[in-house]
């Protein structure tokens, strides 16, 4: 087995994107009747596993995860700390994980739109869930109308998210190689 160490390249990366997820994180616009409101978490996340991979993009997502729950208020509408992981979008922020990997992995296996479109898709649909089944447990809600509190409204501006990653990212990504002179560093 070959054993894979990381680049100076790609440990900064890292550490940019996940700056980059603490810096638009907090940023958020809130839902009427709802808890969970719009962020561009997974849009940052989308473009973070495209660059880096599943691997180092699941860790720069756990990176910005720590430092939301060591208390920086980098989590929607500034908030930190355990309580928000226990909160009615814990779920979310948990779900972010398996999404990062699910997602990363079809930007690493796939050079197919599609392919990649029906990987951030389902990586999408199981933050859902995680977001979902939570959100029911915190809020008192029933599975659907948790959907309908959480998932529902704002089905269309995650397609958006998923269109603008698959056209974008792999570009972006395309440039930083070319920027950082070969293609192996990302």
């Amino acid at each position: 087995m070959k054993n894979r160490t990381f680049t100076t390249a790609q440990i900064t990366l890292a550490a940019i994107m996940a700056a980059i997820l603490c810096i638009l994180g907090p940023l958020s616009i809130p839902i009427p009747l709802s808890p969970v409101p719009i962020t561009l978490t997974n849009l940052v996340i989308y473009f973070t596993v495209c660059l880096l991979g599943w691997k180092l993009g699941t860790v720069s997502y756990l990176v910005y995860l720590i430092i939301g729950l060591a208390g920086l208020p980098v989590f929607s509408s500034f908030g930190s700390g355990f309580g928000k992981l226990f909160g009615p979008t814990g779920g979310y922020l948990i779900g972010f994980i398996f999404m990062a990997v699910i997602c990363g992995l079809f930007f690493e296996k796939s050079q197919n739109r599609m392919m990649i479109f029906a990987g951030l898709v389902l990586g999408s649909l199981v933050n859902y869930l995680f977001g979902t089944a939570w959100l029911a447990v915190q809020a008192n809600l029933t599975f659907y109308q948790a959907l309908w509190a959480g998932v529902i409204p704002y089905i269309p501006g995650d397609l958006v998210k998923i269109l603008l990653a698959v056209f974008l990212a792999p570009e972006l990504k395309s440039r930083v190689q070319g920027a950082l002179g070969h293609t192996s560093a990302i």
